[in-house]
């Protein structure tokens, strides 16, 4: 059973996702604007196990409302929004989000991508090994999901630590886009190739003059391509 808070100024909205949520036996929490979803998380920081925040709102649009909240937790996020533009799917994983639907969308399908994100969430348990591995200037310390590159600590989403960890421990392997989508993502995952390039484009980003080991594969996927391992 799930904790979910749903931001959305639409009443409507709000309570379709209700009725399929309690159906499901979640609990649900509402907030009908980005202020009182901020105001929520800073006072129940961990009371959520995700949040569902729509994109256009009055007082504070959802994209202000995540950053804001992302100062007092990492709760997986999974935006809302009528509009699909690339720019703004980028915009939203650049701030941390898990997960972009577009509006108007499957209840069943919403719910079974909020089972998705929150089962990927929650790693397993176990002693871990330390495992940091170099790259040149790019260092990548797996164990404590830390990313540096040229001795600065890059900040990723939770999506982008996970696709560049399976990519470096998988260097100098082809990688079809399906497997990558299967083994970042998930069986369960509902999204298309375009969520796939577009993290892929943010990676790239990310890593500077180091983007230069994701090789992509025409018509096959990509490479995490090194001569060798420090």
């Amino acid at each position: 059973m799930y904790n979910i808070l749903v931001v959305d100024d639409e009443e409507k909205i709000r309570e379709l996702i209700k009725k399929y949520a309690i159906f499901e036996g979640h609990t649900i929490a509402e907030a009908g604007d980005g202020m009182e979803a901020v105001a929520l998380c800073r006072i129940h920081p961990n009371d959520f196990d995700i949040i569902l925040m729509d994109v256009m709102m009055p007082e504070l649009d959802g994209f202000s409302a995540v950053k804001e909240i992302r100062k007092y937790t990492a709760t997986p996020v999974l935006m809302l929004s009528a509009r699909g533009e690339e720019y703004d799917r980028i915009h939203g994983f650049e701030l941390g989000i898990d997960d972009y639907v577009v509006k108007p969308f499957s209840p069943k399908e919403l719910m079974m991508r909020i089972h998705a994100i929150i089962k990927r969430s929650n790693p397993g348990n176990g002693e871990a090994v330390k495992d940091v591995q170099r790259f040149e200037g790019l260092i990548i310390d797996f164990t404590g999901r830390i990313v540096t590159v040229d001795g600065e600590k890059v900040d990723l989403s939770p999506k982008e630590y996970d696709l560049l960890f399976y990519l470096a421990n998988n260097k100098n392997i082809a990688l079809t886009r399906e497997k990558l989508i299967t083994n970042v993502w998930g069986y369960d995952f509902y999204g298309d190739d375009r969520t796939l390039d577009t993290h892929i484009k943010l990676l790239r980003k990310s890593l500077k003059d180091y983007s230069k080991f994701i090789v992509t594969l025409r018509g096959v996927g990509y490479r995490f391509e090194v001569e060798r391992t420090i």
